[in-house]
């Protein structure tokens, strides 16, 4: 018989968590205050060491789409680990699980795609791309072909290759980014850039960008775009009708290799199963992983387009990739995962029912004194917080008002990113209309507190 686990108090684990370095935090504050223990979830809620329920509308970190506690990917990770822990995919190797998961990505995503690469994390993945996309062009002979262009504001992860991709400049500050072979362009952001145009006016406006900085480096030197087709972590910027069909004519004009990093938006989080498919975007290579695994397990795919396959496997081989690429038990997790969400048909509800729901509700914070702007897509959406909402003036310093409403949320049982001063929510899929119906009460008591704390009346 399992011996019971014997928990620590809050205090003892804040003291035992003192000296790990948490990412994306101010870890000097950290130790002083000590961290928030999550100790436990269950659905879409979230319950701390000290008993304190949350409503979970940030899906982890945008990532359990199918919500927690499901029994059956624990079976599944558990079995696997029975069967055949571990073993790696070098040198001519495979196992059950990830040829399985091999065939299912392949069926379901955009018809260019019969080939997949795996990673454990949207930076590998988007590591791994940069060199298949220099790879390509050296064996295309046209080794000058280096630098990829990418948005300002856009994420793609946080290794040193992928946050130089993206275009994040806190993160460049840090450590002398970005690397060289990296150019940035402006983002599709028509509330704050926006001005007089109208969307589609903006939208060609903001993927001219592109092709601008094509002829200022030269077509001769660039070899790839990559965008979000939605920028997640930039603020829940959703570009205009206009611009992804113009920024695949320009890829195309200029011989350049296009990149959709579906690492947020995949696996159903826009109410279609990829955002490519929303937009039509035709792209050679596309990210995935978040969704892949809800979360419950860490695994990257990338999806390789035959055409930029041949090229790649002409060249005998291909010497990258990890130990865990292709884990089996991240794999068999996986495709219980998929399974999950095809067989309850989350994508669909939340494309017909929950999303629209969702973008209705929220609409009803236009009104609210503090709130300049709401806009979703399915289940991604931002509430953007102005000081001026005729003039769309921002709070000064940038960032304070979005951390008080944060703090007002996480008070109130409420789990929300800010972003800046964009409140930001990516929900489960399996959330119901009455999960939405509880989000707004919640949402609504920190905005107006915040509203109070700021002087916006």
């Amino acid at each position: 018989m399992t011996a019971a686990i014997k928990r620590n108090s809050t205090a003892e684990l804040q003291a035992l968590d003192r000296q790990h370095l948490h990412p994306f935090t101010d870890n000097a504050e950290l130790a002083k205050i000590g961290s928030r223990v999550i100790a436990k979830a269950e659905g879409t809620y979230l319950f701390d060491s000290d008993g304190n329920k949350m409503l979970d509308a940030f899906a982890g970190l945008w990532c359990v789409n199918i919500g927690y506690g499901r029994k059956s990917m624990a079976q599944v990770g558990y079995d696997q680990l029975l069967e055949l822990p571990y073993y790696n995919t070098f040198f001519k190797t495979t196992h059950p699980p990830v040829a399985e998961l091999t065939k299912l990505l392949v069926d379901m995503t955009p018809k260019q795609f019969n080939h997949v690469f795996y990673g454990l994390s949207g930076s590998d993945a988007n590591d791994t791309i940069v060199r298949m996309v220099r790879t390509y062009w050296n064996l295309k002979k046209q080794p000058t072909k280096k630098t990829i262009i990418s948005r300002w504001n856009g994420y793609h992860g946080s290794t040193m290759v992928a946050a130089s991709l993206g275009g994040m400049n806190y993160m460049h500050a840090l450590a002398d980014l970005p690397l060289p072979g990296h150019a940035h362009i402006r983002q599709p952001y028509w509330y704050g850039d926006g001005g007089d145009m109208s969307p589609d006016e903006f939208g060609k406006v903001a993927a001219k960008a592109l092709e601008d900085k094509i002829l200022e480096l030269g077509a001769e030197n660039v070899a790839a775009f990559i965008g979000e087709p939605i920028q997640g972590a930039g603020g829940v910027i959703i570009p205009p009708a206009t611009y992804w069909p113009e920024i695949q004519k320009i890829c195309k004009k200029y011989d350049l290799l296009l990149i959709a990093d579906e690492v947020i938006c995949g696996f159903g989080r826009t109410g279609y199963m990829f955002a490519s498919e929303y937009f039509n975007i035709e792209a050679d290579f596309m990210t995935l992983a978040k969704g892949l695994t809800s979360g419950y397990m860490p695994l990257s795919a990338i999806m390789v387009a035959d055409r930029v396959a041949e090229v790649l496997n002409s060249c005998g081989d291909f010497n990258h990739g990890f130990t865990y690429s292709g884990h089996p038990v991240s794999c068999a997790v996986a495709i219980e995962n998929i399974r999950i969400i095809r067989e309850e048909k989350l994508v669909e509800r939340v494309h017909s029912e929950t999303g629209p729901y969702l973008a209705k509700r929220l609409e009803e914070f236009r009104d609210h004194p503090l709130v300049g702007e709401v806009r979703s897509l399915g289940f991604v959406g931002a509430i953007e917080l102005v000081k001026d909402k005729k003039a769309r003036k921002t709070f000064e310093p940038i960032g304070q008002t979005g951390t008080i409403c944060r703090d007002h949320c996480v008070k109130n049982g409420l789990i929300m990113r800010a972003t800046r001063d964009t409140m930001l929510m990516s929900p489960p899929l399996m959330w119901t209309n009455a999960h939405i119906d509880e989000f707004m009460k919640l949402a609504k008591v920190a905005l107006d507190a915040t509203a109070k704390d700021v002087g916006v009346k």
